[in-house]
């Protein structure tokens, strides 16, 4: 394929807005279009329309997208008529091919966390600071790549306090970033868990993009986490924090740290409470709403 073929027409401009979408958009489709978008071009507010009802913003643009290589000027003569105006109201532009998938990976940029730990994406070169710890990570399915203030807030918690030679838990992986960035820190090993497969597959090709895959270990059961490790990671829900407490705070050795996050910040009390026996967790850092607590885990309710 050689590139696509838009044909965009502001239907505000021609007539009824509601009435004209329909039959533009079956006319786009019977010439082929590959998609068609309905958009507000300046921002109109809707009402919530009743049961059954469709509206549409008053300056709707219907924008129509054709692969070039079989879009000819017979689409825009389409368009005209069922538009019932002339053809040079519409606007059409040609677009190069494009990996479109990736297009959006250009407003994902290097992202400093901490003293010297650095997330990059695979289109930019490392800093090149010696001090520089970096991982590579582009935006996938999977949650976790350091924009979130709770991922962001652990990832400075690692940069701060990770112990040389730990071993880590990291429930809730997502991406696995933060298990990635433990090991790339100086941890010997690292344990991870999430309820999602699509999760456990990111954390897998992570591991393997940053040649750590021998000290990651994937499981697909909370099960089978092993037990006293030096710090444990949860980046997941205040409420699944409070009903996990006692299994989360049996997988640290005493002396060893939970670092918890994913916790707004009128919620950081009753994740406190809620491992009051097992650690004293302090605020380790706060960011737009957002709380991550970190504490010891005590030899009590062990």
């Amino acid at each position: 394929m050689s590139g696509y073929l838009t044909l965009s027409v502001d239907l505000g401009g021609i007539g009824n807005v509601d009435k004209l979408a329909a039959a533009a958009e079956n006319a786009c489709f019977a010439a082929g279009a590959l998609s068609v978008t309905l958009t507000d071009a300046v921002d109109d507010a809707i009402l919530e329309p009743a049961p059954g009802e469709l509206r549409l913003w008053p300056q709707t643009v219907l924008q129509a997208v054709f692969d070039a290589d079989a879009a000819d000027a017979s689409a825009i003569v389409v368009l005209a008529e069922a538009l019932g105006v002339p053809a040079n109201v519409i606007r059409a532009e040609r677009l190069a091919d494009r990996v479109w998938e990736r297009e959006w990976l250009k407003d994902f940029h290097s992202m400093r966390f901490g003293r010297r730990l650095w997330i990059v994406p695979s289109h930019e070169t490392p800093p090149a600071d010696p001090a520089a710890v970096s991982v590579r990570l582009d935006p996938g399915l999977a949650f976790g790549t350091g924009t979130h203030p709770s991922t962001a807030l652990c990832l400075e918690w690692l940069d701060a306090h990770l112990p040389d030679g730990a071993t880590v838990i990291d429930y809730g992986c997502g991406s696995g970033v933060l298990a990635v960035a433990a090991i790339r820190l100086g941890a010997v090993g690292a344990h991870v868990f999430d309820i999602d497969p699509q999760a456990l597959i990111a954390t897998a090709d992570n591991a393997t993009a940053n040649a750590v895959a021998d000290r990651i270990t994937i499981h697909d059961s909370a099960s089978s986490l092993p037990s006293g490790v030096d710090v444990l990671l949860a980046n997941i829900l205040a409420g699944t924090l409070i009903e996990l407490a006692p299994a989360l705070a049996g997988l640290v050795r005493p002396g060893g740290y939970l670092v918890l996050a994913g916790i707004l910040d009128e919620q950081a009390a009753d994740v406190r409470t809620a491992f009051a026996r097992y650690a004293t967790l302090g605020t380790c850092g706060q960011r737009d709403g957002w709380s991550a607590l970190a504490g010891s885990r005590s030899v009590a309710g062990i």
